[in-house]
């Protein structure tokens, strides 16, 4: 780490402690030339997530846009928000550790519905509806017996 006030790029490390919730960690260090110290900041460095849409478009991920569609799905069902906040942090803690670059909305859906299911089967059938866009009842029927079957085996 080059020091701030002479150049030299070599310093030894005197205190480490974490800093905003252990999501950093501070650094005080001494240059080894002047002896002056000075304060660092380590942090994981964030790839930014890109999510490909059905028209081929490109967007970055953004977990308040998959929080609002789950509190749609779970309108007036007693799901907490902590609940539906988890989801979303599981989500893009598992889109982050996938190590991909560009992960398709078929992917993130799956995902979501995979979650929904175990936690209220009405939410996990609303997200469905919209998500694989059912456009005739049978359609709907037919995630709903799929649904009914597995809850029976």
């Amino acid at each position: 780490m080059k020091c701030p006030y002479c150049g030299y790029e070599e310093s030894k490390v005197i205190d480490s402690r974490p800093a905003e919730d252990g999501e950093k960690i501070r650094r005080r260090r001494e240059c080894l030339k002047c002896l002056k110290r000075f304060t660092t900041y380590e942090m994981i460095e964030s790839i930014p997530i890109i999510v490909v849409k059905k028209d081929n478009s490109r967007e970055e991920f953004n977990r308040n846009k998959l929080l609002k569609g789950l509190i749609k799905s779970c309108e007036k069902r007693s799901i907490s928000l902590e609940t539906l906040e988890g989801v979303v942090n599981y989500i893009e803690k598992d889109l982050q550790n996938n190590f991909e670059k560009e992960i398709s909305t078929k992917v993130i859906g799956e995902l979501v519905m995979e979650r929904l299911k175990n936690i209220d089967k009405v939410a996990y059938i609303r997200f469905a509806s919209v998500y694989r866009e059912f456009d005739d009842v049978d359609n709907f029927m037919s995630e709903l017996k799929k649904l009914l079957t597995e809850k029976n085996s």
